[in-house]
């Protein structure tokens, strides 16, 4: 871990902000840039881009920073975003950059591997699984191939902690294909690699992710447990902390438990407003935004048996939407309309229930993992002998036929 950062605290001064006005232009707590000055954490990955704009440096510079209380040396070109997936050739244009560097690894090469987590994270909602998983597995082997190289301690750590954030999303995705043993391992994985660098959100997302798990396995009374480990390990503000109270509230709904689920989904709604409007272009999995507090009441409230959920499906419909196109929704946008199904199915709408969850069905962004929410419905409108439960069953066994 990098030593007082003298030279971060000045280059703040210099560009005009207090520690106060930084952390407000950053969305963080005052006392996180001071841990920052401090050489106590590092900022996150997807913190880093606004930083170094902020601070009105290049991304190599910043991390000079970073690393050690020496000013940068002079410009430097950043690399260029590339958003295709990773390749053999990808990875052999890293290895010569890494080795024409004094370091065997080097903080481009670092740079570059956060940013190509925020780029797969980002992509989660919008690619199937089995697709994003290819690319973390090439990541992931990357980190495992420069464990052995010679670095400093700072570099270590940033590839111990991107090495976790890569577990991490490798393991969701092996739950979203059902493959439970390996998504066991990715997360054994990251939070050993969590506790290594005493990095509690990642820790946190762990236990928030099993969660999610051991709920689509029916046992809610686990996920509960999972859910209040994940927030006794978050720390304040962060997005892993609301996301857990958000999976709190979905155990409590599936266990019945109407006041603790109303007060969860309350929790949720005041921290995330919180956060303010996300300048982020895209969602990324990791960080929560207002707009997914709409997402989580849906299927909380849905799962209650509360018609309240219908606005907040209609709200994350008409907001995520792309385009009339079914196939281009992201992911919230399927389990909106499964949710919008389910409520709308209670209160006899039933035609309208039935376009919506076929809807979702045919759009190919219901999981492996979601499939059971899927089925509810199908199983629903069958148990009313509705005219459309033959064409749902269908469409819905073709979906199980496709992720085989």
């Amino acid at each position: 871990m990098a030593g007082k950062r003298q030279r971060l605290a000045q280059r703040r001064k210099a560009s005009g902000y207090t520690q106060e006005q930084f952390a407000d232009a950053l969305k963080v707590d005052r006392t996180t840039v001071q841990r920052w000055e401090r050489g106590e954490v590092d900022p996150q990955p997807h913190q880093r881009p606004k930083m170094a704009k902020l601070l009105q440096v290049t991304s190599r510079e910043l991390d000079e920073l970073l690393a050690s209380d020496v000013l940068p040396s002079g410009p430097v070109n950043g690399w260029i975003t590339v958003a295709e997936p990773a390749n053999n050739d990808e990875m052999a244009a890293w290895e010569l950059a890494r080795r024409v560097q004094e370091s065997d690894v080097g903080p481009e090469t670092l740079a570059r591997l956060e940013r190509a987590f925020d780029e797969l994270a980002t992509a989660y909602p919008v690619t199937p699984p089995a697709e994003l998983l290819e690319r973390v597995r090439q990541h992931s082997a990357y980190v495992v191939q420069l464990l052995d190289a010679r670095k400093t301690l700072a570099e270590h750590r940033r590839l111990l902690v991107v090495g976790g954030w890569l577990s991490l999303l490798g393991a969701t995705l092996h739950i979203d294909l059902k493959q439970i043993h390996a998504a066991t391992a990715r997360l054994q994985a990251a939070v050993t690699l969590a506790r290594q660098v005493e990095h509690p959100e990642i820790e946190a997302w762990c236990y928030e992710t099993d969660a999610w798990r051991v709920l689509t396995d029916g046992d809610y009374a686990r996920a509960l447990e999972l859910s209040l480990a994940a927030q006794n390990v978050a720390p304040p503000g962060t997005s892993a902390l609301i996301q857990a109270t958000a999976q709190e509230g979905r155990a409590h709904a599936r266990l019945g438990h109407a006041t603790e689920t109303y007060t969860a989904i309350e929790r949720v709604q005041k921290m995330a407003a919180k956060l303010g409007i996300t300048e982020r272009p895209k969602e990324h999995h990791y960080q929560y935004d207002p707009a997914k507090a709409l997402a989580y009441t849906a299927t909380t409230l849905a799962w209650l048996g509360d018609a309240a959920a219908e606005p907040y499906a209609r709200e994350v419909i008409a907001r995520l939407s792309p385009s009339n196109d079914i196939t281009k929704w992201p992911r919230r946008v399927a389990s909106a309309n499964i949710d919008l199904a389910l409520v709308l199915l209670a209160d006899n709408r039933l035609d309208e229930a039935c376009d919506s969850a076929q809807k979702a069905i045919l759009s190919g962004r219901v999981v492996p993992s979601n499939h059971w929410r899927a089925l509810e419905v199908v199983k629903a409108v069958e148990a009313r002998q509705l005219p459309e439960a033959p064409d749902l069953r269908e469409v819905y066994e073709g979906l199980k036929a496709i992720e085989a």
